[in-house]
């Protein structure tokens, strides 16, 4: 290929390929050079050097492939002494990027948007901690746009996610009308989701209509105090799923009981292959599980009353008032606590006390579900990594892959 052709297919300013150091099958080395009127920037203050000029060193630069062939650039940096900032600094070139052109670099950070470091680095023949540092550095400049200020919405849901053992959490803030993470910072506690509250401002904190959370008392306290005007809803997903977690919960109690006495029956019904019969709703069950459903309820009155307890709640959703569902609800936390489950009686004191925001969901039908969804998306980015030990990487990533810096929002637009 001629010079001025590969001139003309790299179109980086100011700069000419003045010689073709190497070719082979995989890579092509190029060496750059400034045209003659191109100014020198420093890349402390932005100052255009006029003189002061200290030393210059030559760097090599990967570009994306040309043909296959992956392409380095040799250039000459210039150091100036600066009399504006009064320090040495090498010059400023807009198209570096950390070893790299700023093209290579949004190349990185849209494999990484939808693969592995480890995969993306294999892809493009460069080790993955190269990968990281591009991608890391790349995310930390897009977040600095889309990010800052803290985005605000009207209708938010708030969880937790675990990222690493020994109960470290993630606090996650979504926008349930764009389906996007906007925002998360390291622990559960209610001082942490004041930061969001608080980087949004007083006004926005006004706009909230609705927050829909799992129950937590450190993000009710936190929302009660800043989000005056929302709307905090305890939505079916948790409720069920807490009600499923507690049928779980008799279902142990029974299988262990059964294995002390010997019940060979009880354990055969109540061990782990049979948990999904509690779990599952009626209408999914088979003719068989029904019937294995329906022995177990004649033979474990515990486990009876459990299913009727969860089974009787869901009433609660075909009531068309906030009235009528004040009425079903409060005749259901009586019977659960004359059930003599105690996981129940723990469930009907906690449903008392925040009777409130279980009704809430009546007038506003808002679902944190979208939350557990995110939830299994970051857990299994994290799997896919094997672990991030960068805490404030792994933040970033979650960005990348569920809100504001997926490379796929901008194809989008």
């Amino acid at each position: 290929m001629q010079k001025e052709t590969l001139t003309e297919i790299l179109q980086i300013s100011q700069c000419y390929v003045s010689e073709i150091l190497s070719e082979s099958n995989n890579e092509i080395h190029l060496r750059l050079k400034k045209y003659s009127d191109c100014k020198s920037i420093c890349s402390g203050c932005e100052h255009i050097h006029k003189k002061g000029f200290h030393s210059s060193y030559e760097i090599i630069v990967e570009d994306l492939a040309i043909s296959g062939r992956r392409v380095f650039l040799h250039i000459t940096k210039a150091i100036y002494r600066c009399e504006c900032c009064k320090k040495v600094l090498s010059e400023k070139i807009d198209w570096l990027y950390i070893r790299v052109t700023k093209r290579y670099a949004k190349q990185v950070y849209r494999l990484t948007g939808i693969t592995t470091n480890k995969e993306a680095g294999w892809y493009l023949g460069i080790d993955d901690e190269k990968v990281y540092r591009i991608d890391k550095q790349m995310l930390m400049d897009v977040a600095k746009e889309k990010l800052v200020p803290v985005p605000a919405a009207i209708h938010i849901s708030i969880d937790e996610v675990s990222y690493k053992k020994y109960h470290r959490y993630l606090t996650n803030v979504i926008d349930t009308d764009r389906k996007l993470v906007i925002w998360n910072e390291t622990g559960r506690k209610a001082e942490v989701l004041d930061k969001y509250y608080e980087g949004i401002g007083e006004e926005n904190c006004g706009k909230i209509k609705s927050v829909a959370i799992d129950g937590a008392r450190t993000y009710i306290s936190s929302t009660q105090k800043y989000a005056l005007n929302a709307l905090i809803v305890l939505d079916r997903f948790h409720l069920v799923k807490k009600l499923n977690d507690a049928v779980d919960t008799v279902r142990k109690e029974q299988l262990y009981l059964g294995r002390k006495n010997a019940n060979e029956e009880l354990i055969d019904l109540t061990n782990c292959k049979q948990r999904f019969l509690l779990l599952k709703n009626k209408d999914g069950l088979t003719d068989k599980q029904k019937d294995l459903l329906k022995r177990l309820c004649e033979i474990n009155e515990p486990i009876f009353k459990a299913m009727l307890l969860k089974e009787s709640f869901l009433g609660i959703y075909e009531c068309n008032t906030v009235e009528s569902a004040r009425d079903y609800l409060k005749t259901w936390i009586e019977n659960a606590l004359k059930s003599e489950l105690n996981i129940f009686k723990a469930i009907a004191e906690s449903f008392t006390e925040k009777l409130e925001y279980i009704l809430n969901w009546f007038r506003c039908k808002i679902s944190s579900a979208i939350s557990e969804g995110f939830n299994n998306k970051i857990k299994r980015l994290k799997r896919m990594a094997y672990g991030y030990r960068d805490v404030e990487y792994f933040k970033l990533k979650i960005h990348q892959h569920c809100g504001l810096l997926n490379p796929k929002l901008e194809i989008a637009r």
